[in-house]
């Protein structure tokens, strides 16, 4: 068994197929964003985050299939640097970075309420799971793209400095049809 069906066994072991998301179930939207990612060209740590991305729940979707306490749990299945993605993009306050995150490289850590300063690559990581992310929201909730897909164009512009190169003409051509 491969490591990405070793993480989708244990996915569904912890009830992902059984919560409801756009698109239909967790597990479908976690298996997308990975399968995404991996389009895109990202790493392979990279699509291991994208598949766990919602494991410690995030600012956006509140339902947790792993205590942060436990992240060594995540950590033997993923790597270290894909856990650390996870984490800091469930960690991630998005009222409080995502306007400034370009300018500052900055994220509030709403777990710990303290700023975090991730290094480049880490920050671009973090980014490109969180356009696809989204833009897999908005694909399956065509009221999401008419609520805030203005917010959306604006905020992933500001991020091209930042973001992979694929991942901004995905966000261009899924945003800006």
């Amino acid at each position: 068994m491969s490591t990405d069906d070793g993480v989708r066994a244990w996915l569904r072991r912890h009830g992902a197929e059984q919560i409801a998301h756009p698109g239909g179930t967790l597990y479908a939207h976690l298996c997308r964003v990975s399968e995404r990612l991996a389009v895109l060209g990202r790493s392979r740590d990279v699509q291991a985050a994208g598949l766990t991305h919602a494991v410690y729940g995030t600012d956006g979707f509140d339902r947790t299939l792993l205590d942060r306490a436990d992240r060594a749990v995540l950590r033997d299945l993923v790597g270290t640097d894909a856990e650390e993605l996870v984490y800091l993009y469930g960690a991630c306050d998005r009222g409080r970075s995502w306007r400034e995150l370009a300018r500052t490289g900055e994220v509030f850590d709403r777990f710990t309420r303290q700023v975090r300063t991730p290094d480049d690559c880490q920050l671009r990581s973090l980014v490109d799971l969180s356009i696809v992310n989204e833009l897999d929201v908005v694909e399956h909730d065509p009221a999401m793209l008419n609520r805030h897909g203005a917010y959306f164009r604006e905020l992933f512009a500001s991020w091209t400095p930042i973001a992979s190169e694929q991942v901004i003409r995905e966000a261009q051509r899924v945003l800006w049809p």
